[in-house]
């Protein structure tokens, strides 16, 4: 079976085998240029990060990190936040931005965690994403981060991401899963996800990747989509934090 990942170096049709294999090659090098990378997002435990990940729609993890303290504290359990008064918990999140529909889903996930979970966050993916404001994204977040069971979070970064590195044309984030998921080992999802999001941040900028400083560069059908001179490409680098 050959995949066409013809790009800006007029690379041959790829067969199934090569691109597995590049996949993989790709992953030991992010793996070798991001030994730290993990969850940019504060918590302490499964409830936290649940309620952040939510947070964290159409906004930075440096927003929701500055928010997330004043919230816990005051609603540190799900029985406290779905109690809260949806006015006060709007004054507080309102700097995440949607923070209205936000305040629907964390009182609607709260009580949904305290009448059908006992309160606990549940570690199954079926159960999770019956609490309101919860996809797939965010439950491949808590179930990655907090129960240390696999999954691939499949956000904006690594949406395009892959498609930059020509493993698949798909648009829709849960058959981006699948086909992604079946190129990584699944051991790997988690810390996967975590080095494609941070490479997407510092260096494969949506508008202009750096592409001449770009360790990925040999084995991307999508180099040169930015800048290939060093010296240039250098100056597009972010080291974070991301405001």
């Amino acid at each position: 079976m050959a995949t066409n990942v013809a790009g800006a170096r007029g690379r041959k049709p790829e067969t199934r085998l090569g691109l597995v294999r590049r996949a993989r090659k790709m992953n030991r090098i992010l793996a070798e240029t991001y030994p730290d990378a993990h969850c940019e997002l504060d918590f302490t435990n499964s409830f936290e990060l649940l309620v952040a990940t939510v947070l964290s729609a159409q906004t930075t993890d440096v927003r929701v990190n500055l928010t997330t303290p004043a919230l816990f504290a005051k609603y540190p359990t799900p029985d406290d936040m779905a109690a809260a008064d949806p006015e006060d918990l709007e004054a507080i999140i309102k700097p995440t931005g949607f923070f209205r529909a936000k305040t629907r889903s964390l009182i609607g996930l709260a009580t949904g965690l305290r009448d059908r979970f006992g309160g606990e966050v549940p570690r199954r993916m079926d159960d999770l994403v019956t609490l309101p404001g919860v996809g797939r994204k965010t439950a491949n977040v808590v179930l990655g981060n907090a129960f240390g069971v696999p999954g691939l979070t499949v956000d904006t970064h690594f949406q395009r991401l892959v498609r930059r590195f020509g493993w698949t044309g798909e648009t829709d984030p849960v058959k981006i899963e699948l086909v992604v998921g079946e190129l990584i080992p699944k051991r790997e999802w988690t810390v996967f996800s975590h080095r494609v999001i941070w490479h997407g941040r510092r260096i494969c900028h949506a508008r202009r990747p750096a592409c001449g400083v770009c360790p990925l560069a040999a084995l991307c059908p999508s180099y040169g989509t930015g800048p290939t001179a060093a010296e240039e490409a250098r100056k597009l680098v972010r080291s974070g934090p991301f405001s």
